[in-house]
């Protein structure tokens, strides 16, 4: 027992010395960063500041030159197959089945993961969790707004078991009703213990949601920062640090 507990202390995100490169030019450059299990954390920065090639390598989609990257015991590039089921990806346009209801889609998303359930309860429990409306599980997805694919995604991860959620811009195109009811819903998931990354520029929804956040400025990784003593209140101070912090 006492060893399960400590492996629960271990950061679920442990990067040393991370580097990448596209032919000559080095996008990241030393990335040195521990992310805490049950954490929301924030990754800022400009646009080419590399933030999007780091998550690449989080699931497993590029190796790097240079480093190591261990997403909960798991190294992404060594073992890809296997961190699927450790990290559950929702990208900025949320992709699923139009012709397919939300319930369809998570059955055959499940499926071709491998995983078998006995039925449907598993579904249903993950679709409450997630506040989608039941009158939407039997709907084609087609007739779904983004907030509700980006439930429906989070809800397929909840049924899978992944640990770690991450989010590519997730308020991107969202109403602010739409914005809170996604923040509600992030910390509840953080109570559960699920822990989320999210790379984002709404800076509102970091000072709002994040424990934790970190700026990318020219591939270097600045030191993540707390966010507590900060909040919403101190958004103007978020937004001179994202100042310094972007290219």
């Amino acid at each position: 027992m006492s060893s399960t507990l400590e492996a629960n202390k271990t950061p679920i995100v442990q990067i040393s010395n991370l580097h990448y490169a596209y032919g000559a030019h080095e996008v990241l450059r030393g990335i040195n960063l521990e992310i805490d299990r049950g954490q929301i954390f924030a990754i800022l920065g400009g646009n080419g500041a590399g933030k999007s090639t780091l998550l690449k390598l989080m699931l497993g989609l590029l190796k790097p030159s240079q480093g190591s990257l261990d997403i909960n015991g798991v190294n992404p590039q060594a073992q890809p197959d296997l961190i699927r089921s450790q990290v559950a990806y929702v990208p900025e346009l949320v992709a699923v089945y139009p012709q397919l209801s939300g319930l369809e889609n998570m059955r055959y998303f499940l499926a071709i993961s491998g995983m078998i359930l006995a039925g449907d309860a598993p579904l249903f429990e993950a679709l409450r969790a997630v506040d989608l409306k039941e009158s939407a599980w039997h709907q084609r997805t087609s007739g779904y707004s983004k907030g509700m694919r980006q439930k429906l995604v989070i809800a397929l991860a909840l049924a899978r078991g992944t640990p770690l959620l991450l989010l590519d811009e997730p308020s991107s195109g969202l109403d602010p009703a739409a914005t809170a009811e996604l923040h509600r819903l992030l910390r509840t998931l953080k109570h559960q213990g699920l822990s989320v990354i999210m790379v984002t520029h709404d800076l509102l929804a970091v000072s709002e949601v994040a424990d934790a956040f970190c700026f990318i400025k020219h591939g270097h990784l600045q030191d993540p920062r707390a966010m507590q003593g900060l909040g919403p209140a101190g958004l103007p101070q978020l937004l001179e640090m994202y100042r310094e912090g972007s290219p």
